[in-house]
């Protein structure tokens, strides 16, 4: 019996042990699948806000101030962020972090659609504006995933003239201070870095200028606690000089000469301090005037922070290690024999990508409508590229899903933003356009016609104010033109004309004929500055047909052909 007993115990233990085991690979498998379906792509859930336009309308400031815009983190959830993947500041901003890339990295990308427009006169057509409606209408209204990829303002224009870039009237992305000021910092990390960079450049030249080789080379290689080691930059450099030694003490003195010394010709210097305030005092400076820098003086000078090669960088950068290595290859001068110095040979390349750190991620606001944009990059169009990030679109392009759109925007007119956009950053990214939103305005169409000058600050002249379908006709030739070039890449074009309250219905009808006799896929009067979303949903109607057209995209040059 006794024997018995102990048999039945230990078959009830095991037993028992058994369905322990059982439970918990239940539970694992359970867990592994909530894990996995955390992973997933998750569906929108967007509590969009309502919009109550008044007649006339207020400021955009105003407006903007009078809209309770959702927490951020609501924001992030209802599209679908992870906890994890967002970095919060403040209320109504966070930045998205790159890891969501890997998550959804096989999920389909949404319909991509560029916002360019017809040469603009000084008062600039509205694209922001038409970005931020056309948002506002397919999502708030037709109930589209989308999402707005904006331009981050310069400090510059927005003290200036010009103004702030977060769109007007019913179609701004709020909160507007926030947009237009210091955001998240981007601008500041890398006016930090450009000025690293800059001040690394006149010290090297100071050392090498004040020390011998064997000073410079001790101070370059130190010892550290009674060891002498080159650090991984210094042993790339070493092996690009062609000295294939790993230790500091087996060097010649003409292998250390070498090493120590970049030999950078003064007059080439094209690595230029930064600030993004518009100081025309600081355009020309002479730099080395106290007596510590023992009379080394050179003329210098600033530039406007978001015309830094950095910026540019940041926009076209794929990843933390491609942003690192496109750092690297700056060039900021020349040797005395000619050849390029890089950002590399100076040593500051993990310096400065560790200030760039978190401007790498794209910053998360939201519409007037509570509809999602991303503020990512600002580098001007006429000296680099005039586009938003490209990691801001990629992410984007996967929250959104495979039926969404992610609409993004190209500085001044088409024919430099746009094309920039195309064969630069569409080159960059490997994404393909599926529609082209061509802004314009019977303003700027009067101005090409030959009317008089519009210069900002100043009233307009009657011509822009009364009826005049000559002018409409005649300026006209320059919307063809655009529409001729969005056409050369093969990618159809829907034209967004942007109404003012001056506009006579002649004149629109004028323009939208002429626009679909030139080729444009469709043509739409806009009227969401004055109504929001609702004033834009007959665009979004034409962007989404033209989505599903035929799609030849192709670049105009390949990069083997000579400058």
């Amino acid at each position: 019996k006794h024997n018995y007993d102990q048999q039945n115990h230990h078959a009830a233990e095991n037993a028992v042990g058994s369905l322990a085991i059982a439970m918990r690979m239940q539970n694992m498998v359970k867990n592994t699948e909530r894990w996995v379906q955390s992973q997933q792509y998750r569906k929108w859930d967007l509590r969009c806000l309502k919009l109550q336009p008044l007649s006339p309308v207020p400021s955009d400031i105003e407006i903007s101030r009078a809209q309770s815009p959702k927490a951020v983190d609501v924001l992030a959830k209802e599209i679908g962020l992870l906890t994890d993947e967002i970095e919060i500041y403040g209320q109504t901003k966070a930045k998205v972090r790159l890891s969501l890339l890997e998550r959804l990295k096989d999920q389909p990308d949404g319909k991509y659609v560029l916002v360019a427009g017809i040469t603009p006169t000084p008062l600039g057509e509205g694209k922001s504006t038409v970005t931020v409606g056309l948002v506002q209408a397919l999502t708030a209204h037709l109930n589209i995933n989308s999402f707005a990829c904006l331009r981050q303002p310069s400090q510059g224009p927005t003290f200036g003239v010009k103004g702030g870039a977060a769109g007007g009237g019913y179609a701004q992305v709020i909160p507007m201070e926030e947009f237009n000021l210091h955001l998240t910092g981007d601008i500041h990390a890398i006016t930090a870095a450009n000025n690293l960079l800059a001040a690394a450049i006149d010290a090297r030249i100071l050392h090498e200028n004040t020390q011998s080789d064997k000073a410079l080379y001790n101070r370059l290689v130190p010892v550290v606690n009674g060891m002498r080691g080159f650090s991984a930059i210094q042993l790339a450099r070493l092996r690009r000089l062609g000295i294939n030694k790993t230790d500091p003490g087996t060097l010649t003195e003409e292998e250390i000469s070498k090493f120590v010394r970049l030999d950078i010709d003064p007059s080439t210097i094209t690595w230029q301090r930064v600030v993004d305030t518009n100081d025309r005092f600081l355009r020309k400076i002479t730099v080395g005037q106290a007596n510590t820098e023992k009379g080394f003086v050179r003329q210098a000078q600033f530039d406007i922070a978001v015309a830094s090669e950095i910026m540019a960088i940041l926009a076209l950068t794929t990843s933390l290690q491609d942003m690192k290595e496109k750092l690297g290859k700056m060039v900021v001068a020349n040797d005395k024999k000619g050849e390029p110095v890089t950002a590399e040979d100076l040593g500051v390349t993990g310096a400065l990508a560790v200030l760039m750190k978190d401007a790498i991620k794209p910053t998360l606001m939201q519409t007037l409508e509570g509809t999602p944009v991303f503020v990512h990059a600002g580098p001007f169009a006429n000296i680099a590229h005039g586009n938003s990030s490209v990691l801001a679109d990629k992410i984007a392009l996967k929250l959104v899903g495979e039926k969404g759109f992610v609409v993004t925007e190209a500085g001044f007119g088409a024919d430099i933003g746009m094309e920039k956009f195309f064969n630069i950053k569409c080159r960059a990214s490997g994404l393909v356009p599926s529609v082209v939103v061509l802004v314009a305005t019977v303003r700027a169409l009067k101005m090409h016609g030959g009317g008089p000058n519009v210069t900002a600050g100043a009233p307009l002249k009657k011509e822009y104010t009364e009826e005049n379908l000559q002018l409409v006709a005649d300026g006209c030739c320059n919307l063809q033109k655009q529409i001729q070039i969005t056409q050369l890449f093969g990618v159809p074009v829907v034209v967004a004309l942007n109404i003012f309250k001056t506009d006579s219905s002649a004149e629109v009808d004028l323009v939208c004929k002429i626009a679909k006799q030139s080729g444009a896929f469709d043509a739409v009067p806009c009227n969401h500055w004055s109504a929001g979303g609702r004033g834009a949903v007959k665009l979004a109607q034409a962007v989404e047909k033209a989505a599903n057209q035929k799609n030849s995209f192709k670049y105009l040059y390949s990069l083997e052909v000579r400058i």
